[in-house]
């Protein structure tokens, strides 16, 4: 067997179609033998790549915008789609069947301060005609640290990925009130990445052809099956609420048959990043993105 090694930057039940080549036994299949990790927090996993510690990442598109805006040749190139949207909740401490966008100015909300999250929030919030100004923004750290924070009183809402928000409706701590992604609609959020230099290697046609298979049982399969294939990654989960997690992300569209990163959904998250007013540029395709090994 063939080792490989994958690293996340951040992981949660929303990167299924990934954690699914290796749970799932795609990429054993194809003769690879993976292992993984997480990059440390506030790590990109492309420092990983770069080292040639890990031969493919979890990441996104939107990581080549600062190299790219700082004149830099980006270490990885993004080859396929994990997730074709926005996977992010907001919970609130209440039910609200009448929930409007319009509810989040003036509130306290428990935000992430930056980077795509907080972009894609950002847009959402145009898109939804509210104010994001108007928000009383409460920033703590990264998912963990948000997470406890609303558990132990702060925030009247939270932004979160899941499972987190699922798990929170378990314990009866708050309820789902809104999802970011339906607001943008199909855009380039995460994706798979390498180096160019992998992607012209036979492994990198093996991945492939793992990950295809791996794409259709992601829509395929049932969201207990996956869930039940996925647990042992996720032990401080409950196995229903996994499942829960799972069947929504597969009713959103978040994972998509098809492996490419289209260049219309690149085109919404560069929209994204310009509202944002941290894009020097519009890039091109080419500088940003790569057909999957093997097309």
């Amino acid at each position: 067997m063939e080792k490989i090694h994958i690293q996340f930057t951040l992981f949660s039940a929303f990167y299924s179609p990934l954690i699914a080549t290796m749970a799932a036994g795609f990429l054993r299949d194809e003769g690879l033998d993976a292992s993984w990790s997480v990059a440390p927090p506030g790590v990109s996993a492309i420092k990983a790549l770069a080292a040639g510690e890990a031969q493919v990442i979890q990441t996104a598109p939107s990581q080549a915008f600062n190299s790219l805006g700082g004149g830099d040749v980006p270490v990885a190139v993004h080859f396929a789609q994990i997730n074709e949207m926005d996977g992010f909740f907001i919970t609130g401490r209440t039910p609200d069947a009448d929930f409007s966008w319009k509810k989040l100015e003036g509130a306290e909300v428990i935000l992430f301060g930056g980077g795509q999250p907080r972009a894609m929030f950002d847009y959402a919030c145009h898109k939804a005609g509210i104010d994001a100004s108007k928000i009383n923004a409460i920033v703590v750290g990264g998912a963990a640290e948000m997470d406890q924070a609303f558990r132990s009183g702060e925030g009247a809402f939270v932004q979160q990925q899941g499972p987190f928000p699922q798990q929170l409706v378990a314990d009866g701590v708050g309820h789902i009130v809104a999802q970011v992604g339906p607001l943008i609609g199909p855009c380039a959020f995460s994706s798979v990445a390498a180096t160019r230099r992998w992607l012209a290697t036979p492994q990198a046609k093996a991945f492939m052809r793992a990950y295809r298979k791996t794409r259709l049982y992601m829509v395929e399969a049932s969201a207990r099956d996956i869930a039940t294939s996925q647990a042992s990654y996720f032990p401080k989960i409950d196995q229903n609420v996994l499942e829960d997690c799972i069947a929504t992300y597969q009713r959103l569209g978040c994972w998509t048959p098809h492996v490419e990163i289209k260049p219309e959904a690149l085109d919404v998250t560069l929209d994204v990043f310009e509202h944002a007013g941290t894009l020097k540029e519009r890039y091109r395709y080419d500088q940003v993105c790569a057909l999957p090994p093997g097309d």
